[in-house]
């Protein structure tokens, strides 16, 4: 993934980045894909949906272009098994378009296992500061990457719903999907 990168950084080229929608049980996705990695997996009628294209696009040099790739044909067959209980964990090649900090969240909410939660303060301390739960939470809210990189786990400290981009309709299902037997205030 970073020799693409520094590769398309040295050729001053405008990398194509693939996209498509697809249609799930919890709303409908916008998918993107360079040729060598999932960069987007969220939900298309998000509120931050220009601002997260946006960064995606200026942090990988390039333009979104509608159509599939493999990549893109990959995530939507293992988005299919994850909607038909079939897939836990997802097995696809993502490139991360933030910052330091933000990548370091969404390497973290990749550890959440399938069928558990975590609360925002679990979070910030994971990231070894109490003291940046906000920080924290900010940056589970910009992932690109959703359901791939669970945010949805991450709930409020006394087991509420807090925020999710696809709505906490959205975030119920996912949730619930994944433990049929939890009762979410």
């Amino acid at each position: 993934m970073v020799g693409v990168m520094k590769d398309v950084m040295k050729t001053g080229e405008r990398m194509k980045i693939r996209i498509s929608y697809m249609q799930t049980p919890a709303g409908e996705l916008i998918l993107g894909s360079t040729d060598s990695a999932l960069c987007l997996c969220d939900w298309r009628y998000r509120k931050m949906r220009t601002a997260i294209d946006q960064r995606i696009q200026k942090h990988l040099k390039g333009v979104f272009e509608e159509g599939s790739s493999d990549i893109i044909t990959e995530a939507e067959r293992q988005l299919g098994e994850y909607f038909s209980g079939d897939r836990k964990i997802f097995d696809l090649p993502l490139i991360f378009a933030g910052t330091d900090f933000q990548k370091r969240v969404w390497q973290y909410l990749q550890t959440i296992p399938y069928g558990e939660t975590r609360s925002y303060l679990d979070l910030a301390e994971a990231l070894g500061d109490r003291n940046s739960v906000r920080a924290a939470a900010s940056a589970n809210g910009a992932n690109a990457l959703s359901i791939i990189v669970p945010c949805h786990r991450v709930i409020g400290s006394d087991g509420t719903m807090v925020g999710y981009a696809g709505g906490l309709s959205a975030k119920r299902k996912l949730l619930e999907l994944e433990q049929p037997q939890l009762k979410l205030l």
